[in-house]
Order: structure tokens, then C-alpha cells, then sequence
């Protein structure tokens, strides 16, 4: 019990001394963790309580995706059932309980292991499994929680594989890989490569090469039997992954080093992490001095075979190499660099030392003289190198109480067995206890959180807004919004939306997300910069906007809209508006054929939207809904002058004073009025918009549209780029007008055809539509995705890709009854291939126990 304790005890006095929700104010979240994690939670809280079809697609990823093979890496750990319990803003308190108990279910994994193993036995116990709870890739990553149940399985998985191939029962072996696998597939394939060289090292053990060879095809059957049995989850999560991560896939390997190996050393200095080592760092693989101090001296142990003692030293070694060399820092990770977080498997490195420390640094054993002296000089060579280096994340301090720890260690481990062995066994598990709590706490000191309000208020103030827009299963609503906490937004409150950062997001999305001028990246897109005809096209009916008159301390802006204000809102609930919008195109309606084959010809965000809506309604592409307008007037401060401003590379003439460029115009109509800007103005200059700081949300990497006046008729606009260096490219900045009146003819005769939906949900569109003359398309704004079946009047039909994104059905003129259904690809496969895994499997052991009786 001491094992679960300890470690839950430290961390959760710390919460408590810092904070962290429930205890005050402050609270886990930060970076992934409070951007991403825990939107995904509320979505699964939801989807286990009111919406199980969610399970498998959901609106609520951008405009709509695959959710089972997501769910596959973010949310299949059981313990995430107990967030049901905690719901809205108390999110926060339950992440902090649910972190706890990982803490404590590592220690307990892995003294479980240790005990059952034999390696060591009593309260030393104690020792082992708190420094593998808080080792350094636990503390460094408990933000990212998807990955932690990984610690807890893998002592579990080591001991069945031990046992395994020590000719015991296969079943503990294949029963907690085949859990591993389904809980997160992509610690699961760490951990499956950890176990080739784990046969490796226990090969010498084993009295035969016909015992070898036995052991090692009951290693490789067991092993297949538990992706068998994983297959319902394995089988559609690969083919989603091919759709969306897989994309990304490094597909030219370089034979380098990403960094000077040496580096890593300094990652023996307790609490030697900070945010900068996010992004891209060393492996966080520290586990106590005495420890790590372990695996030398398994290493020159010579009561172990020399032959494991070797293989042991090539898997560490491979390991290292590994931490830092390309070809094998991409195999450990699936083929693909990390987006921060760097070397995610160096919790495997840290379980494969405490293991070699926990066969040597055993009860009653003296430590020769000859290694007291080794040890003495890698621990001077080793500091006085770390101190050399001048890092950011170590401080002079940090090194002192490393080194103390370090000399304090040598000194334990150079004291006779024969004096005291409680008084031993009872300094040895404070001095590793103290060491890795105080490399935990110092790592975690260096982090920044979220506070809970800044969470909680938000979320209330969104679930309430979110209340106010109708829900029912024959309709269907998007909701656009000019205020974001995190893109995940839609998934936090349970609304259709155009916004989404996961790492299956679709290539597709933001391809066209980035083409009609809304911000988009690998793996995230943003619906921040809508215009009256994207709104429409995308089906956009509902809008959430911060009110005018309100503190909007707790409602961060990500766009402006002044078209939506020309409208009384429905209601205001928290400082929050939500208005109707009823320009817009239902999920699905009668088109005209020019879609199927319109290409993407342009990179003008707001010529292509104006293509995609006149294709829609057979109109001719080549007249714009949007007009070019010229600027009434520029100034130029600090910078040369010019005739054209699109194009012109704008340089300070006095470097050392401010500059800046001012465009003016007066709108002579009450229409709507949008700038487009590229990329390159983002990371080079601020904007402003009537002296105010324009809201937008600034991530983006293509051509954005911003809409900058409505209703705004002879009352000048003022735009203010100011020069964050000393050089501006004014790419793509234009501005535009829409036409309103060939916009409104587009529209009307496109509701003229809409389906009517008589059931909805999120794997499940049924409804009547009647196409009229000159409309032989029924268009969705539904992603086109392998698993959609499409059904009309009673007869399968293949839907076709248009714009490169949504679902389109060739129909003829009249009534029809059309009917999607999604099911994820390889689902039902999977599902036979578990089911005859698991047979197999049972039978198999039954049959062994069976024989082994009768023996």
C-alpha cells in the first residue's frame, strides 16, 4: 500500500500547497492539457452520458469526422470514466483526482512486478516504485494524460513477458498488451518494441537454443494474439490514421544526430526541465541518483552472466542512441518527429534502470571498492561537464543538491551491510524518496497553469449560450463564434462548429478551411474569419458573439464580425450573444452540376468562395460576388512611399524609430466590406482597426479575410499596420465588397432545394428532398469519408468528392428520400478478428493448464 501512497501523498500536498482546483484557485491545465485534453474529456463525458453515437463521428470535429480512431489515442483509458462524476467547470478537479490515482497505480504496478519477480521484497519496495512514479517523463508529461496509463500497464507487461518466457502462462502476457494496445495505441507500440529487446537480454538466461527457440515462438505467438485481440479498436484506428496522421509520415530519413548526445547527461540533474524544453529538449529520464548509479553497477556485476550483462549495456546504449539519432528517434515514434515533447518513450528507459537497479541493489550485498571508485569518478566527470554547459533549465542550484545527492549515494552504497540493515534499508528509501520528490517538485515549479476561473468562467458562460440554440434529432445548426478559448471549443459545450485541433484532423479540412481564408495548420483549422458567404455556404445559422456594453475579461476574442450586430440578438446569457442567421444552406440541397468538376484555380480566398457559391447555383464563375476597392487615402510614417500597396515590401527609413502604415477608406454603402491579408503581415507588423486592436486569431498560414465594416456607410476606416521590424511584406493585402444583391440571387435559388431532415444524429442523416430543373447534385457540407453509405429512395449509391472535401449525390429532377449512415471502416472486421483471438486464446491456456495437470 505504500507504494500507491507515497507518491500520491507528495503530489498531492504539492497540488494543494499550489492551488490547484479543488484546493484554490489555480489548476492542472497547461498547454495540451488545458488546450486540448480536457475538451476531449467533457466530449467523452458526453457521449458516454447523452450521446453514444458520438462514439464514432461527431460534427463537433471541425465540420465533421471520424471520432473512433480519435478516441483510440486520446480517450480509451478506463480511468477516464471516472470524469463522469465531475462535470462542467469542476472538469479541472476531477483531472487532478484522476492524475493522483496514476501516480499511485505506477508505484503499485510496479512494486506488484518487483515482488513477483522476486527482484526485491519489503518495504525497499518502496523506493523503486515511488522514483518510477515520479521519474522524469512522468513529471515532465502529466499534462499529457492520454499517454500515462502506459506507466501503470508496462510493469504488468514486463512481468507477463518474464514469466512468459521463463515457461510460465502466457495469459497475464497477452491480457495487459492486448489492454495496452486499445488504451493508447501509440505508447502501446513503444512498448512493443521494448519487449523485442527484452527477449533479447533474457535469451542467455534460458538453458537452450531448443528452449530459445520455443520460448521465442510462444513470445511471437502470444504477441500476435494480443493485436488479434485488439483489432476492433487496431483495425479502424489504422485505417483513420491513414486518413489523417499517416498523411504526415516522414517519408525521407537523414542518418544524423538531432543533438550532441553529451546533452543528455545534463538530464541527471534534478528538477532539470523547464517550458523551453517542450518544444524540442533531451529525454527526461531522471530516477534518483542511487538509482541511475544502479544501472553502472549492474553493469559491472559480476554475479550476472557477462553475456547479459552485455546485452543489457547494448540496450542501453541503443536506447541513448535512439534519444538523439533520426532513423531511430522516428522508429520509436510511428514514423513521425514529435510536435513538442520530444523522446516519448524515455519512460521505457527510465522502467528498463530501475529494473537493472532493482536486480543489483539488493538487501545484504556490499558494493566492491573498485566500483565505489567508478562511480566516484563518472560523478565528478559528469558534474563538472553538466556545468560547462550554462542551460537555461539548470541553475547552479540545482547542480549543488544533484551533486549532494550523488555524494550522499557513493557514501550509502560504500557503507558495510553488516552495520544495522533496518537503520540501512530505511536510509536507502529516504535518500531515493527525497531525491526524486525534490526533482519533481523543482520541474514542476518551472511550469505555468491555467487558473480556474480563467477555465471555469468560460465554460460556464459557453454552455450557457449554447443552451440557447435549438436542439432536436430533425434538425441540424452550426454555430459560428468570434470568442475562443481553445479550438476545441465545440467539443467542450456539444455544438457543430468549424473550429478543431486534434492530431486526426483530416488533411482535407485544413486544405479547404485555408482556401476560403480561415486560419489552418497541420492537424488544427479555426472558423474566426467568416464571411456572409462562407456562413452560408457552411451552413452557419447561429452566431456567438461577446455583447458590446460587457467586461470581456473571461471571453477571449478571436474574430470580428460587425455584419452579426446589424441583428437583435435572441438572447444574451453571460455577456454572450446569440443571434440567428438565416442567409445560410441547409446540411444538404439541390445543386447545379458545375460543382462536381470546379477546380481550386485561385489562391484569392474570396474569389474561390465566390466560385464554389456560383458553381452551386449555375451562375458563371467568372463574375465575382466580390468587388476590388481602392483605398481613399495612405499614410507612410518612417517608410518609403509607394503607388501600390499589395505586393510592396514596406522598409523603415530610420530603424530606430517607430513605423507605420495607415490605410483609409470610407465605405459609400452599408454593405459588407472585407481586407484580406497574408501570413507574412502577421509576423511583421500589429493591426489595428479605428485605433483599436483588431481581434483575430493569429495563427494561420495562408491567406486570411478579415471583415472590417457593415453598416458603416460615410463614417471613415481606419487600418493601422505598425512594423514589428524593420521590414514589411504587404502580401495579399486588399480589400473587397460584396455584392449583396448577386449574393442574395445565388442564395435564394440554392434554398430552394433543401433536405428536409427527418431524423438526425451523428451517424445518421435521413430526410426528403426534391430536386428541381437545372439541379442534378444534391451538395452536403458533410466531409466525404470512406465510411458514409448513401441510400437514395431505398438504392445504394456512391457519393462523389467535390471541392476536394464534401459528400455530393448525382440525382435526377423530383422527390427523393435520401438516407447516410456512417460506419468507421474495418469496424465489423475487427470486431470477428478480436472475437476469434480472445476464442483462441482461451482455449489455448485452458488446453495448457489441462496438460500441465495431468503432468
Amino acid at each position: 500500500m505504500g507504494s500507491f501512497c507515497i507518491p500520491v501523498i507528495i503530489m498531492g500536498v504539492y497540488f494543494a500547497c499550489r492551488g490547484m482546483a479543488p484546493f484554490g484557485s489555480s489548476s492542472l491545465l497547461t498547454v495540451d492539457l488545458g488546450q486540448q485534453y480536457v475538451d476531449f474529456f467533457s466530449y467523452f463525458r458526453r457521449i458516454i452520458l447523452h450521446h453514444p453515437s458520438e462514439l464514432f463521428y461527431s460534427f463537433s470535429k471541425g465540420l465533421g469526422g471520424e471520432m473512433f480512431g480519435t478516441n483510440a489515442y486520446y480517450l480509451f483509458s478506463p480511468l477516464n470514466l471516472l470524469l463522469l462524476f465531475f462535470p462542467g467547470a469542476s472538469l479541472t478537479s476531477g483531472i487532478m483526482l484522476v492524475t493522483l490515482l496514476r501516480y499511485g497505480l505506477a508505484g503499485i504496478t510496479l512494486a506488484w512486478c518487483l515482488q513477483h519477480l522476486n527482484w526485491q521484497q519489503g518495504p525497499r519496495i518502496w523506493a523503486f516504485s515511488t522514483a518510477y512514479a515520479l521519474n522524469g517523463w512522468m513529471i515532465a508529461n502529466q499534462l499529457n494524460m492520454i499517454w500515462l496509463d502506459a506507466l501503470i500497464i508496462l510493469p504488468l507487461i514486463f512481468y507477463g513477458l518474464v514469466k512468459l518466457l521463463n515457461g510460465g502462462g502466457s495469459g497475464t502476457y497477452i491480457g495487459w498488451l492486448a489492454l495496452m494496445i486499445i488504451d493508447n495505441y501509440y505508447m502501446a507500440w513503444m512498448i512493443c518494441l521494448f519487449t523485442i529487446l527484452i527477449v533479447i537480454w533474457q535469451l542467455p538466461v534460458l538453458s537452450s537454443w531448443q528452449q530459445r527457440g520455443k520460448q521465442l515462438w510462444r513470445y511471437v505467438w502470444s504477441s500476435l494474439m494480443a493485436v488479434g485481440i485488439s483489432a476492433v479498436v487496431l483495425l479502424p484506428t489504422i485505417f483513420a490514421l491513414l486518413q489523417s496522421k499517416g498523411t504526415y509520415t516522414e517519408t525521407s530519413i537523414h542518418s544524423r544526430f538531432e543533438y550532441n548526445p553529451c546533452k543528455i547527461l545534463a538530464k541527471l540533474v534534478p528538477g532539470s526541465f523547464n517550458f523551453d524544453q517542450m518544444p524540442k529538449g533531451q529525454p527526461n529520464i531522471y530516477i534518483g541518483m542511487l538509482l541511475m548509479m544502479g544501472l553502472v553497477l549492474y553493469l559491472l556485476d559480476r554475479k550476472v552472466k557477462w553475456s547479459q550483462r552485455l546485452l543489457a549495456f547494448l540496450i542501453t546504449a541503443f536506447m541513448i542512441m535512439s534519444f538523439c539519432y533520426e532513423p531511430l528517434d522516428l522508429l520509436w515514434h510511428v514514423g513521425q518527429f514529435p510536435v513538442w515533447y520530444p523522446s516519448r518513450f524515455s519512460f521505457i528507459f527510465c522502467f528498463w534502470v530501475i529494473m537493472l537497479a532493482a536486480k543489483t541493489l539488493i538487501a545484504n550485498s556490499d558494493v566492491p571498492k573498485w566500483q565505489i571508485g567508478v562511480l566516484i569518478i563518472l560523478t565528478g566527470g559528469i558534474t563538472y561537464y553538466v556545468h560547462t554547459l550554462h542551460l537555461s533549465y539548470i541553475s547552479p542550484n540545482q547542480i549543488a543538491i544533484g551533486f549532494a545527492f550523488a555524494v550522499i549515494s557513493i557514501a550509502y552504497l560504500a557503507i558495510p551491510r553488516r552495520y544495522s540493515p533496518l537503520m540501512y534499508d530505511l536510509l536507502f528509501i529516504v535518500l531515493i524518496i527525497a531525491d526524486v520528490a525534490t526533482s519533481a517538485l523543482v520541474s514542476l515549479s518551472h511550469l505555468a497553469y491555467v487558473s480556474q476561473p480563467e477555465f471555469g468562467n468560460y465554460t460556464t458562460a459557453l454552455n450557457a449560450a449554447i443552451t440557447k440554440v435549438p436542439t432536436s434529432d430533425h434538425e441540424f445548426h452550426r454555430v459560428a463564434k468570434t470568442i475562443m478559448r481553445t479550438k476545441d471549443d465545440p467539443l467542450q459545450s456539444g455544438f457543430n462548429s468549424g473550429d478543431h485541433f486534434g492530431s486526426t484532423l483530416e488533411p482535407q479540412q485544413p486544405a479547404f478551411m485555408g482556401a476560403i481564408g480561415q486560419p489552418d495548420g497541420d492537424g488544427f483549422i479555426s472558423y474566426a474569419n467568416g464571411t456572409k458567404v462562407s456562413d452560408a455556404l457552411l451552413g452557419f445559422d447561429y452566431t456567438l458573439s461577446a455583447s458590446e456594453n460587457r467586461d470581456h475579461s473571461d471571453l477571449p476574442f478571436s474574430g470580428y464580425r460587425p455584419d452579426w450586430f446589424s441583428q437583435q440578438p435572441l438572447a444574451i446569457t453571460h455577456g454572450i450573444g446569440v443571434r440567428r442567421n438565416r442567409n445560410v444552406l441547409p446540411l444538404a440541397f439541390g445543386a447545379n452540376k458545375q460543382i462536381l468538376t470546379l477546380g481550386h484555380a485561385t489562391l484569392d480566398p474570396l474569389n474561390y468562395q465566390s466560385q464554389i457559391l456560383q458553381a452551386l447555383a449555375g451562375k458563371p464563375i467568372n463574375k465575382p460576388l466580390f468587388n476590388v476597392q481602392n483605398f481613399t487615402s495612405v499614410d507612410f510614417i518612417n517608410v518609403q512611399p509607394a503607388q501600390q500597396i499589395t505586393g510592396t515590401t514596406f522598409k523603415k527609413q530610420d530603424p530606430s524609430q517607430p513605423a507605420v502604415v495607415r490605410l483609409k477608406f470610407t465605405p459609400p454603402t452599408n454593405g459588407s466590406y472585407y481586407l484580406t491579408l497574408g501570413p507574412a503581415v502577421k509576423d511583421s507588423a500589429t493591426l489595428s482597426l479605428n485605433n483599436k486592436r483588431f481581434s483575430q486569431y493569429n495563427t494561420y498560414r495562408n491567406t486570411v479575410v478579415l471583415n472590417i465594416a457593415n453598416h458603416h456607410k460615410k463614417r471613415p476606416v481606419i487600418i493601422t499596420l505598425r512594423l514589428k521590424k524593420n521590414s514589411l511584406w504587404m502580401e495579399n493585402v486588399s480589400l473587397y465588397q460584396l455584392n449583396q444583391q448577386a449574393f442574395n440571387t445565388s442564395l435564394k435559388a440554392l434554398q430552394h432545394s433543401p433536405l428536409q431532415i427527418s431524423h438526425m444524429s451523428a451517424t445518421t442523416v435521413k430526410g426528403h428532398v426534391t430536386i428541381h430543373r437545372g439541379q442534378s447534385v444534391l451538395m452536403t457540407t458533410i466531409p466525404a469519408a470512406t465510411g458514409w453509405h448513401v441510400k437514395v429512395d431505398g438504392q445504394t449509391v456512391t457519393p462523389q468528392t467535390v471541392l476536394g472535401i464534401f459528400m455530393a449525390v448525382p440525382m435526377t429532377t423530383g422527390p427523393h428520400t435520401v438516407v447516410f449512415h456512417y460506419r468507421p471502416p474495418y469496424l465489423i472486421l475487427g470486431t470477428c478478428i478480436s472475437i476469434t483471438c480472445l476464442m483462441i486464446t482461451l482455449l489455448t491456456i485452458r488446453y495448457r493448464q489441462k496438460h500441465l495437470e495431468k503432468k
